[in-house]
């Protein structure tokens, strides 16, 4: 009979390799390793950071990063947001990690990455209270956007955002910050599918 598999911890997370260009994760006590992102996801990455930032910035709401910074869910999930950001105010980052949920994470989908983003890590995001996330997904030019519902124990159903209808990103986390999405993912447009 075989012994079921102990799940892992933050301790054990300590141990794993760094700078192997890999991204690892804890996830429900499972490590978790993807492959380093493609160059057009970094390019997306870079350019809504940026346009995150400036509003966050000019309007003093509080921090933004981006990955690889460590989120520290429970003592059997450290994640990897794309993008994360906490309100000002907000006292729970550490030199090493923040260890509590952003009030938004971002993922952006990779071919290596798009299961465990969709699925794994949007459940803890949700289980562990962070008020929105936003799955971007480049093949189809969408942003899903996921929000607390008002009793705050789950994600409302997604809103779903495209490019090809002309939709702009807005949040109430970050009043003043307008995105279209045809001008957000015009940086891939020279780059062929199957590098997304």
């Amino acid at each position: 009979m075989s012994q079921p598999q102990r799940k892992l911890t933050v301790e054990d997370y300590e141990l794993f390799p760094e700078g192997d260009g890999k991204r690892h994760e804890l996830i429900d006590g499972e490590h978790v390793v993807t492959a380093a992102p493609f160059v057009p996801h970094q390019e997306l990455l870079g350019d809504l950071y940026v346009a995150v930032r400036e509003v966050v910035n000019s309007e003093r709401l509080g921090k933004v990063l981006f990955a690889p910074v460590d989120v520290e869910l429970s003592p059997h999930d450290v994640l990897q947001p794309d993008l994360l950001f906490v309100r000002q105010g907000r006292k729970i980052a550490s030199i090493r990690r923040y260890h509590a949920a952003p009030d938004l994470a971002v993922e952006v989908l990779s071919p290596s990455s798009r299961r465990t983003d969709e699925l794994r890590k949007r459940a803890r995001y949700e289980l562990f209270g962070v008020q929105e996330l936003w799955i971007v997904d480049p093949p189809i030019e969408g942003i899903r956007v996921y929000r607390r519902a008002a009793e705050g124990k789950a994600f409302d159903k997604a809103v779903q955002l495209l490019a090809s209808a002309g939709d702009v990103l807005e949040s109430a986390l970050l009043p003043g910050f307008r995105l279209s999405l045809r001008d957000f993912f015009a940086v891939t447009k020279d780059v062929p599918d199957e590098d997304l």
